[in-house]
């Protein structure tokens, strides 16, 4: 078969398929094209999910003639004056964008630089470029994309619904808009309008913070905490949920490099190792997270779409985003997600009783602890301090139920304190009041689970198990943090591991930190390891799964940051088996010393699991409940 070189309109049709895969990916280009053009207000005008029409005008610097006709051949832009793929300074540069859509779809151009006497336009029909003629224009660019994939149908056939299509549209411009606050866009579906954001005035990080509110709504800025880090190439700015304040999927996590939208693996491992121990399996956090490069140090010219990047350091990227997000976790201290108060819960959560319910009172309705959502207010960070409390099991009360009664007659007194296990706690004692803190004083326990503490405004009330879980696991966190080396034990046989070869010379490239952390390897020829020492805090554990994942890890990261996440999950595990168990009754001095710890402990808002260790409920919430207000 002869070798022969494809036609023009073929091999724009094959860049299409890498930088077309959608009408989002059309918006995408579109838009960012305007952004480098200067434009300070962008309109994108879509119908039937962008697959009939999509429309993107903005009032940028417009383009002349000469440079409209160059604009849709294949590989020509402005945006690379020096020529320097280390050196890009602007969204697009590789000059693909519009021929490729034009391939695909019906292009028309309209542009007029400010100050010219007229616009010029010009049309690409399935790779056939008209002339470029006058036009009546506004200063700008207006760019026109109809019947999207009409040259290729078996790609629109594996388009989704018009709703769908519209929502990732959506979803692209509001994460543009996120990285551009001073740029108003607004996006319009078949004649509604579906999103308007306005520039945002003000420095760039209250900028940032008002579209952040914008888009992400008012809830997530009350339940989020800003992040701040940086080093000689690397700057890190942005806000993160709170731990209980979570997400179903990693949609809702926006990631940027250098102002530019990207879904990169190791920026959400990243915060997923962040938000280790303090997150529920399964669930992501909320976050917009900005990340500056010095261009030198990444290359974004890894992918024609430009999602994903390659830094030229990545431990250093990981180990920083990784140590502003618990940073900024830990100066949020015991602080715990917030919601809008019980009356928007109640509206939200309980249903309208039945007919037949309307006489029952109101100790059998049995679901009234749906309504109940954690509330606390922001607590600053204290200084870290530990308390030695003994828990210790209180003898379970020596009560003998009464004989019941046939009839209609209420249970006796034992009887209702057994099944409803109400504690009412003793007087506290002087040096007790005296320590009282923002949780407030103990008053009573119930279900030998829940502890009951009264604050000057609300009530609160408290997992015992939870709480002590997480005081448990920071104490062992702390006892780690203070010696170079872990306790280890030595293994009675050494064990050999196999590996591959590359995983051997990585592991054995962080021989010296494992150490630190209690793992003592040997290499043990070209594709193994011998291991004479584990972590005492691991315990009996598989030797050989556990090297196996941590070189696993190490070769694709290049950092030992999986023993850490290993060694913390375990200590997870520890304090949950040792930590006070729900069932236990507590004297007041042991719930109040619970309380006492708690408010000294980092992110003891939340178990090691993710789930809140407390609620606050405001008095005032409590009394609109019963129209007292």
């Amino acid at each position: 078969m002869t070798i022969r070189v494809l036609p023009s309109n073929l091999i724009n049709q094959i860049a299409a398929g890498e930088v077309v895969e959608r009408p989002a990916s059309v918006l995408k280009e579109l838009v960012e094209n305007a952004i480098d053009a200067g434009a300070t207000k962008i309109e994108v005008t879509l119908s039937g999910g962008g697959k009939n029409l999509l429309v993107v005008s903005d009032n940028g610097c417009g383009m002349s003639p000469d440079e409209l006709s160059l604009a849709v051949e294949r590989h020509a832009t402005s945006k690379l004056p020096d020529d320097d793929l280390f050196n890009i300074n602007f969204l697009g540069f590789r000059g693909e964008a519009l021929p490729s859509i034009a391939s695909v779809a019906k292009l028309t151009i309209a542009s007029k630089q400010k100050g010219a006497e007229s616009g010029w336009q010009i049309s690409v029909n399935g790779g056939e470029k008209s002339a470029v003629t006058p036009v009546a224009q506004a200063d700008g660019t207006r760019i026109e994309v109809r019947d999207l994939f009409y040259t290729t149908p078996a790609r629109l056939k594996f388009l989704k619904t018009e709703s769908a299509e519209t929502g990732q549209c959506v979803d692209m411009l509001q994460r543009i808009a996120l990285a551009n606050p001073h740029i108003s866009f607004y996006l319009y579906c078949d004649g509604k309008k579906k999103l308007a954001l306005n520039a945002c005035q003000g420095e760039l990080f209250d900028a940032r913070q008002k579209r952040v509110t914008d888009i992400l709504g008012a809830e997530f800025a009350e339940n989020a905490v800003e992040i701040a880090a940086e080093n000689e190439f690397c700057q890190i700015s942005g806000l993160v949920s709170l731990p209980t304040y979570h997400k179903a999927n990693s949609l809702s996590e926006f990631l940027f490099v250098n102002n530019r939208p990207v879904r990169d693996k190791l920026i959400l491992g990243a915060i997923k190792g962040a938000y280790q121990d303090m997150m529920m399996s399964g669930r992501y956090p909320v976050c917009a997270i900005f990340i500056q490069v010095a261009p030198m140090y990444v290359d974004v010219n890894v992918h024609p779409t430009k999602a994903e990047v390659r830094f030229y350091d990545n431990g250093a990227i990981r180990g920083l985003l990784v140590g502003a997000i618990r940073g900024a976790l830990s100066f949020g201290g015991q602080k715990s997600a917030q919601t809008d108060g019980l009356e928007h819960l109640l509206a939200q959560n309980v249903e309208p009783l039945s007919t037949a319910s309307q006489g029952m009172d109101i100790g059998e309705i049995k679901d009234v602890g749906a309504i109940f959502k954690p509330m606390p207010k922001y607590q600053p960070q204290k200084e870290m301090s530990f308390h030695s409390p003994q828990y210790s099991v209180m003898p379970p009360a020596n009560l003998t139920p009464m004989p019941r009664h046939s009839g209609g007659k209420t249970a006796d007194i034992p009887d209702l304190e057994h099944k409803y296990s109400v504690r009412l706690a003793d007087e506290p004692s002087a040096q007790t009041m005296a320590e009282v803190g923002e949780l407030g004083l103990a008053k009573a326990q119930f279900h030998n689970t829940y502890i009951i503490a009264q604050t000057e405004d609300s009530i609160v009330i408290v997992d015992q198990h939870a709480a002590h879980e997480r005081i448990t696991m920071e104490k062992m966190l702390q006892s780690m943090a203070q010696h170079k080396e872990q306790p280890t034990q030595m293994l009675l046989l050494p064990e050999v591991v196999d590996l591959t070869q590359s995983e051997t010379a990585a592991l054995m490239e962080y021989s010296e930190q494992l150490k630190d952390l209690g793992l003592v390897i040997e290499a043990f020829g070209t594709t193994a390891v011998l291991v004479r020492e584990t972590p005492a805090l691991l315990g009996k554990t598989d030797v050989k799964s556990l090297i196996t994942d941590l070189a696993a890890q190490i070769a694709e990261w290049g950092n030992a940051f999986a023993l850490q996440d290993r060694l913390h999950h375990i200590c997870a595990t520890i304090a949950c088996h040792g930590s006070v168990r729900a069932g236990r009754a507590l004297n007041i001095e042991e719930m109040n010393r619970l309380l006492r710890d708690m408010e000294q402990t980092p992110h003891s808002g939340q178990c090691n699991h993710g789930r809140p260790t407390y609620i606050k409920v405001k008095i005032e919430d409590i009394e609109k409940l019963f129209e007292r207000r």
